[in-house]
């Protein structure tokens, strides 16, 4: 059976903006319905007539902001799939101090392959899937991983997805993504403890792989092994690790 399209609500107080963003939902083929609204008054009124599966919220708008419309929809016993979308590299850092749980964030402006990414995630999560809750605490189990940059600054908001690997660098961690790598203070050992139910495996004393972006598997000699990651970059699997590497890939 065909699984039905998505029913979704797009919000901005910029009306070129919100037509954009109405076009490029309604021109995928997952989505069956876009309803727009300019303004977090609009969007409450048509919520209350209407159910959504997804919400699309500009986070800056005068009155009642993205993030005070979001900590509203949490309060619904079902509330839409909440996705963020701003001009501005920071303007979703207040949903994780808030606890909003958002799926995505997306910038200004936004393209086509963002738009279907944020797609994909609201529909992993309305489909039906035993929960996982990861030891680390409440934020493990998000798809936007918040990385605070050792300098002060903004907090960058990676999605864990594009995470290839993390390495050890004495008291900090190299997180290496497909934006960039960002070098944080921490402990290699934490990070796996919480990510291990995200996939991501301690195959080296020095390196954290997220086994859902690899490539290949190269064995070398003396019993050790080669994991090549999907952008080329190569991380190594101490000898010890490669029985427990292969029982993973294999299940």
């Amino acid at each position: 059976m065909t699984e039905p399209g998505l029913r979704v609500l797009a919000v901005d107080d910029e009306h070129p903006a919100l037509e954009d963003l109405a076009r490029m939902l309604e021109g995928s083929p997952r989505v069956t319905e876009v309803a727009v609204a300019a303004g977090s008054g609009e969007a409450l009124r048509l919520l209350a007539d209407h159910r959504f599966d997804a919400i699309f919220i500009d986070v800056r708008m005068p009155d009642i902001d993205g993030l005070e419309l979001a900590s509203v929809l949490d309060q619904f016993a079902s509330p839409p799939a909440l996705v963020f979308v701003s001009a501005y590299e920071e303007g979703a850092v207040g949903a994780f101090e808030l606890d909003l749980h958002p799926l995505d964030y997306l910038k200004k402006p936004v393209s086509r392959a963002r738009i279907e990414e944020a797609i994909g995630r609201v529909i992993l999560d309305r489909s039906p899937q035993p929960p996982v809750t990861a030891p680390g605490g409440a934020g493990d189990t998000e798809e936007i991983v918040p990385i605070e940059h050792q300098r002060g600054g903004a907090t960058r908001l990676v999605p864990r997805s594009s995470i290839l690997y993390v390495k050890a660098e004495g008291d900090y961690v190299r997180i290496v993504t497909d934006e960039g790598r960002f070098l944080v203070r921490g402990a290699l050992s934490e990070l796996e403890r919480r990510w291990l139910p995200h996939g991501f495996v301690r195959v080296h004393r020095s390196y954290v792989a997220n086994l859902q972006r690899a490539s290949e598997v190269r064995p070398e000699l003396g019993g050790g092994a080669t994991i090549v990651m999907a952008d080329d970059s190569e991380i190594p699997v101490a000898r010890r690790q490669v029985a427990e590497l292969r029982r993973r890939l294999r299940a």
